[in-house]
């Protein structure tokens, strides 16, 4: 019960650090890593661990969730050659270079818990990517590469940490065999994670009515889907990320706006508290890990934790360059069609930061090996080791990121103007669809419904309007203004629709699509509680 209070008392002081941090523009994930280093040295706390085998269950399954939740498939698909090459080939480039370092460095290191540390430590983490350069002006692009790279490397880099550590605690290691396994392991979670997504889909469109069971549902899917590819010893990671793209493509046909709005609330909440908690766990550990490491020496545990830290940060740019220019310089229709800017590269390079998936990783290893007889060999050190890699990405990279943006004098991408457009796009649409099939109704009630979409056309064109143009004295009475609130409704989903169209084609950026249609979530219910009160 002491521990459970502590726990509690430390997540208010996070989220209150957290207001602070939204207060001063200061990036959450900076935040949480430095909350982990002040526990660690405040006297008197518990040490509380959870069961290594439940860390992953708890923590990977709706983190991961909610980054494919919010992840556009459609940019996506435009940025896929990208995307692969980080998300995998850099992934196995980052494990290699960081397990050799370690192996050189560290005589206690042997080559298999030398590429554990690297496969644990070689994974961006998406929730720190999408912190840190949201409001810096990058191009959408450029996010969509980040954001995707961070979604699909856990999942790479998860499979090479489940490889090394079955070659640590069964003392064998085949290459052919372990990179069979892996595209099975790979093609069959994708499978299991289709299959679940393809079922709730259903389930949530055919058969749940109620916005609380439905926000029940979303929570417990990540889970199943996790469970499930484990039970049948697939990747349960890759399962989990299917399923919250597959269903988040869809979730403007499956999903009510009472649901969309609850669970986007739940899942936030849910999501911080979760990232809270993997570095109040860490922070409370830290002190035992320390005295388990009281063999080191200070200085060799510095050096090794900021050679490490290096070699992370350094091999991101060894492969940017390659995995950018090769592509250009093999292929004419990639020169043509993508622009290139060789800030980005440097940009990208420099966004590497590690969070949350890296310390769930660590703290996920186990505390004994062959059937409990013996201790996880150097696990302390690793965790050390990880936890420097990620307190300096998230710091020195992290703080130091917009510095380097003004440094190298890029124009902010305006995604005002594509946000005016879309909107555009949207009500001249509906605008369209009035005059089109609305030419029978009571004048009075067509000039009023096609009223309001002329506002927002003349609002969009920055004409300035009176604002309250139907008129102090215009009273409309209950039947009719339920029949103007209803038509309203109906148009509401043909601008969804309108929208839905332009996201599934790519037109619309992810943070426009999440944006318009949480408005119209908001204006539908309003206008049914409008219904409900005549």
């Amino acid at each position: 019960m002491e521990n459970i209070t502590v726990i509690i008392m430390l997540l208010f002081g996070v989220a209150f650090l957290s207001i602070l941090s939204k207060k001063y523009n200061f990036p959450i994930p900076i935040v949480l890593v430095l909350c982990g280093v002040v526990i660690s040295i405040v006297p008197g706390l518990p040490v509380i661990a959870l069961n290594p085998d439940v860390v992953f269950i708890i923590f990977l399954p709706p983190l991961l969730y909610h980054a494919a939740w919010y992840t556009s498939w459609s940019e996506f698909k435009q940025t896929v050659r990208p995307i692969t090459l980080a998300a995998v080939g850099l992934v196995l480039f980052t494990t290699v270079a960081v397990a050799i370092a370690a192996h050189m460095l560290i005589d206690d290191i042997s080559w298999p818990l030398a590429f554990l540390l690297g496969a644990i430590v070689s994974p961006p983490d998406a929730v720190s990517a999408t912190s840190i350069t949201k409001g810096l002006g990058l191009h959408p692009r450029l996010i969509a590469i980040l954001e995707g790279e961070s979604l699909l490397n856990d999942a790479s880099g998860l499979v090479a940490y489940k490889y090394a550590l079955t070659a640590i605690v069964a003392g064998n290691f085949v290459l052919w065999q372990a990179g069979l396994n892996f595209f099975i392991m790979s093609t069959l979670g994708i499978a299991i994670g289709l299959g679940v997504g393809f079922v709730m889909s259903f389930v949530h469109k055919k058969f749940v009515c109620d916005e609380v069971i439905e926000a029940t549902l979303t929570l417990l899917t990540p889970f199943a889907s996790y469970l499930i590819a484990e039970h049948y010893e697939c990747s349960g990671v890759l399962a989990v990320v299917t399923t919250g793209l597959y269903l988040s493509a869809r979730s403007g046909t499956i999903f009510t706006h009472e649901s969309r709005m609850m669970t986007g609330t739940i899942w936030s909440v849910l999501t911080n508290i979760l990232n809270g908690l993997i570095f109040i766990l860490i922070g409370l550990q830290l002190r035992q890990i320390m005295e388990g490491i009281g063999d080191y020496s200070g200085m060799s545990l510095f050096i090794w934790g900021a050679a490490v830290s290096i070699v992370v940060i350094v091999v991101r740019f060894l492969w940017v360059v390659p995995a950018t220019l090769i592509p250009r310089f093999l292929s004419k229709k990639i020169r043509e069609k993508e622009e290139f800017d060789y800030r980005n590269m440097i940009i990208f390079g420099w966004s590497g930061m590690r969070g949350v998936v890296s310390m769930a990783a660590a703290l996920a290893l186990p505390l004994t090996i062959n059937n409990d007889t013996e201790a996880f060999p150097l696990r302390n050190l690793i965790i050390f080791l990880v936890f420097c890699v990620i307190l300096s990405t998230l710091v020195i990279q992290g703080l130091t990121l917009p510095w380097v943006i003004r440094k190298l004098k890029i124009e902010p991408y305006s995604i005002l103007a594509e946000e005016y457009n879309v909107r555009n796009v949207i009500v001249s649409e509906t605008i369209t669809h009035i005059e089109d099939n609305f030419s029978l109704l009571n004048d009075d009630l067509l000039h009023n419904i096609k009223s309001k979409y002329e506002v927002k056309f003349n609002r969009l064109q920055k004409t300035e309007l009176p604002a309250n143009f139907f008129g102090k004295g215009n009273m409309l009475g209950g039947e009719i203004f339920n029949d103007f609130t209803k038509l309203q409704i109906d148009l509401l989903n043909v601008e969804r629709s309108k929208l839905e169209v332009m996201h599934k084609a790519g037109a619309v950026n992810e943070e426009i699509f999440r944006k318009i249609e949480k408005e119209l979530d908001l204006e539908e219910s309003r206008l049914w509680m409008e219904i409900y009160d005549n």
